[in-house]
């Protein structure tokens, strides 16, 4: 072989990664457009032979590249792996659907038999669920043992397509002898809801054989987790349950605790940021306590659960011999609780398997609100602010003592201090006033700090979503009315402070750009917001950010936004 030809078969192994039947085009930003653009890449799958997993992550496919791409796997029968996530940076939505269509019909023709597909970080929304519908319908899938969908924006409608066709997929493979079994299951960020969460949960019943549950951040509220958990008691070999900043209240955790009774093969539950509270943190410690032996790690960060409570989930782990991580963090334990927890580890010399609790919450005295409702009650707040307590009244008269309860701003100053979904709620329906009245708009660099705070607990839960643009809305609108505000030197500020643009100060940047971004679509489609700014916002949502590609959804939505303001 003449040097020259052994040169270009090592420049072609150095730009393409082949191992074990694995073909990757991973992360090359490959623009992808027309049959001509995606001729390299024909070549090379055509010219693979035993092609088994196949990777376009971190690349973009338009419609017509993808199907010539599908064309060339119509004869690779042998494909079982496709790691297709986040492929369509910058398409539009519209073209999504058809590009999935073809590659799926590729896979089809070819009568490939999937064991895993990866569509994650694609912003299709619903109608892109339609794209790859007949393929999970298909005997492609029928051999499905992972499927991940990871902040693709499905919502509640492409969850119950999704649901519709993983179901019809289980029938048909059925009743050839196989059943569907699938194994992992990953569609966190995709604001399912309940009515989403509710559909899956149905198909997950009928499926039975699923090892790993991923679905965080999906606004799910108690009805919604009550039947996740009716669902997974019918999955005897669950080993990871990930439900990471939903809603559960005492009625979801709960019926999850019920569930997890019947369980033996978990290893790792995350319920943290999922607002389990004190009663359903019993009933979860009391449920651990007596079964699943092979825990390994426990989350229940952030859940407003009181020092009792977290005690009695730390005695219930005294005899998970493989437990290696236990979260408490950001609860109300208090100072004294801390070192209770800490004392009660090491008494069963299970200390290091306690996490940080950096974020602890002093323990409140008064008891737990009523968990009555699906959402945390916000109607009665506003009206506590101008009316007097029970507790503020005198013991005889019935007239307000002379000390009343702490007045408003307190309780603002508290939600910007330590910014929840849970705070926001209870500051009620005058907390977009309270904040704007307590930021001053004069100044960019306050008014950046107070946006990133109230964006920083969005979730597509309504009742949160709602309250969170409502606060900004009010913030905003007062800031950019006022004459003096220096509009540039906000959104310059803003940048800075989202790790989009650099700066001389030390200052570090939001860990997590999903609320500020989804807070931002908002924002920039009202009328108080210059159009001027749009132009450089735009520019800066265009440039190659690996904050903003983990929040691809978000910022696919924000683009399109600003496309047509």
């Amino acid at each position: 072989m003449a040097s020259e030809d052994i040169a270009k078969l090592a420049e072609t192994l150095a730009k393409t990664q082949v191992a074990g039947g694995q073909l990757s085009f991973k992360g090359k930003s490959l623009k992808l457009n027309t049959a001509d653009d995606a001729k390299d890449v024909i070549k090379e799958i055509e010219d693979f032979d035993g092609l088994e997993a196949l990777r376009l992550e971190g690349n973009t496919v338009g419609v017509e590249a993808a199907r010539v791409i599908a064309k060339a796997l119509e004869k690779k029968s042998e494909l079982k792996r496709c790691h297709w996530s986040d492929m369509f940076t910058g398409r539009l939505r519209s073209e999504i659907p058809p590009a999935l269509i073809s590659l799926g019909e590729g896979l089809i023709t070819a009568g490939a038999q999937l064991v895993e597909l990866d569509l994650s970080d694609n912003a299709f929304g619903p109608d892109g669920v339609r794209g790859f519908e007949a393929l999970l319908k298909s005997s492609a899938c029928f051999t499905l043992h992972e499927l991940k969908l990871n902040n693709c924006g499905m919502g509640i409608g492409g969850g119950k397509i999704l649901a519709a066709a993983l179901t019809e997929c289980h029938r048909k493979s059925s009743a050839q002898g196989k059943p569907l079994a699938l194994k992992v299951f990953v569609a966190g960020r995709n604001r399912l809801e309940n009515d989403g969460a509710t559909a899956l949960a149905e198909a997950f019943g009928i499926i039975g054989t699923l090892e790993e549950v991923h679905m965080p951040q999906n606004g799910i509220n108690h009805p919604g987790v009550t039947a996740l958990a009716q669902a997974f008691a019918i999955n005897p070999l669950l080993r990871v349950i990930n439900l990471n900043d939903n809603t559960f209240t005492e009625k979801g955790a709960v019926a999850m605790a019920k569930t997890l009774r019947a369980l033996r093969q978990v290893e790792v539950i995350n319920f943290g940021d999922c607002l389990v509270r004190s009663k359903g943190a019993v009933a979860i410690a009391d449920a651990i306590r007596g079964g699943l032996p092979k825990l390994k790690e426990l989350n229940l960060s952030f859940g407003e659960i009181k020092r009792e409570a977290a005690l009695s989930v730390a005695e219930a782990v005294a005899d998970k011999t493989e437990l290696e991580k236990l979260d408490l963090n950001g609860n109300m334990l208090g100072e004294e609780g801390c070192e209770q927890l800490q004392e009660v580890l090491e008494g069963f010399n299970m200390a290091a398997v306690l996490a940080s609790l950096s974020d602890d919450e002093e323990e409140e005295e008064e008891d737990e609100e009523e968990e009555e409702e699906e959402e945390p009650q916000q109607e009665e707040q506003g009206e506590e602010s101008n009316t007097p307590s029970r507790k503020g009244q005198g013991p005889s008269s019935g007239e307000p003592a002379p000390v009343l309860s702490s007045p408003p701003p307190a309780d603002v100053s508290t939600f910007l201090a330590f910014p929840s979904p849970e705070k926001l709620l209870r500051l009620g329906p005058k907390s977009s006033v309270l904040i704007a009245q307590q930021t001053d708009t004069s100044d960019p660099e306050k008014v950046v700090s107070a946006f990133l705070k109230v964006s920083s607990v969005f979730k597509d839960e309504a009742s949160v979503r709602t309250a969170v643009q409502d606060a900004v809305d009010a913030l905003m609108k007062k800031a950019f009315s006022s004459s003096a505000f220096n509009s540039n030197a906000f959104l310059t500020r803003l940048l800075i402070h989202m790790g989009l643009l650099k700066s001389e100060d030390k200052i570090k940047a939001v860990a997590n750009l999903y609320g500020p971004l989804m807070a931002l679509t908002h924002v920039v489609q009202q009328d108080y917001f210059p159009k001027a700014l749009a132009p450089l916002l735009l520019a800066f949502m265009t440039k190659p950010n690996g904050a903003l590609e983990s929040c691809s959804f978000a910022r696919h939505n924000l683009l399109q936004t600003l496309y047509k303001v």
